[in-house]
């Protein structure tokens, strides 16, 4: 019975996994809401983690590259990482791998929300500010990005 149990939640967790990449911490929650055995989620977790079907590392490059498609900033991306169980070491790992030009990133996505021209009135620098803080830039590089000192 407990090895038909344990084909029974690997089966779920690989269907979750075809969907999409997912942290450890992910899977083992969206299993257990579905009212699976917590050591049987483990051991079969541990068996993907081992053949490679399962990493948080594979998860924090995906969501990495994801976020940054979207014009999300490194403060954001490590939040939502931590969020999803990936450890520190890991998060700065990734994040240094895929090292992108934050600055430029923060830029692109300024333009396209409010235009070329950078806002020459203070309370148009706060407003994009708080927009770029909203999106996880780090206010270093916001206030780069907007030609101008905080």
């Amino acid at each position: 019975m407990a090895e038909a149990d344990l084909a029974q939640v690997r089966a779920r967790a690989i269907r979750l996994l075809a969907r999409r990449e997912h942290s450890r911490l992910e899977l083992t929650r969206k299993l257990q809401q579905r009212g699976l055995d917590s050591g049987l989620i483990s051991a079969a977790l541990d068996d993907l983690a081992q053949e490679g079907l399962q990493s948080d590392q594979r998860y924090a490059d995906s969501l990495i590259n994801s976020r940054i498609g979207r014009g999300q900033g490194p403060l954001k991306i490590r939040a939502e990482l931590n969020q999803g169980g990936v450890d520190d070491a890991l998060v700065e790992a990734a994040l240094k791998e895929q090292s992108p030009d934050w600055s430029a990133l923060a830029s692109q996505v300024r333009r396209r929300r409010f235009g070329a021209e950078l806002p020459a009135a203070y309370e148009e620098k706060v407003r994009q500010a708080r927009f770029l803080s909203g999106r996880g830039f780090a206010s270093d590089t916001i206030w780069q990005v907007l030609g101008g000192e905080e």
